[in-house]
């Protein structure tokens, strides 16, 4: 599993796939997600060693121009973020306590965000939703009991409105089941 991770995400396809090429040259890095996403945006995430994720975004912001919306290195991420973004987290009904959610306008700040819940409190990040189908934002879905939930929500929520994306933060409670397999 890669210590960190870093993104780029682009307002241009095309130069999309130049910034990915440059920060696969520029570092020893695993790609791990490169796609286009809603509203004609582009983003590249990739893994590895420290240093090597901090090259590989600086070559690839180095040349984007003035295509660059967001960009992103957390050096020690939690190791929950990966599964969770994968959508291979799987659920089983004595794991669905309270439910919180986070909205960003923007992916690379759910990512963030993400990281942040999973570090702040005993919780199972278990959805990182990134831009596709919901106009390019980004949001995350966290389950554990209420308290938890509520300190990761909290730390969450801090890091979006650090970065001025937030568009909203919910805890329930006591959810339904059904909003458990509600995915998009």
């Amino acid at each position: 599993m890669p210590k960190a991770i870093g993104m780029i995400e682009l307002s241009s396809i095309a130069i999309g796939h130049l910034v990915q090429d440059a920060m696969l040259k520029a570092a020893s890095v695993e790609l791990l997600v490169a796609r286009s996403i809603c509203s004609g945006k582009y983003m590249t995430l990739v893994g590895g060693a420290v240093a090597e994720v901090e090259s590989a975004v600086e070559a690839g912001v180095g040349i984007a121009s003035d295509a660059v919306i967001d960009s992103l290195i957390i050096p020690n991420v939690h190791d929950n973020v990966f599964p969770a973004i994968s959508q291979s987290v799987e659920l089983k009904p004595g794991d669905m306590g309270a439910l919180g959610l986070v909205e960003t306008f923007t992916v690379s700040s759910i990512i963030e965000a993400a990281d942040a819940a999973a570090k702040a409190a005993a919780v199972t990040l278990f959805r990182v939703h990134v831009a596709m189908a919901v106009g390019g934002k980004g949001f995350l879905q966290v389950t554990g009991d209420v308290s938890a939930v509520r300190a990761a929500i909290d730390a969450a929520a801090s890091v979006a409105i650090e970065s001025g994306v937030l568009v909203a933060h919910v805890v329930i409670p006591n959810p339904r089941r059904e909003l458990f397999t509600e995915y998009i």
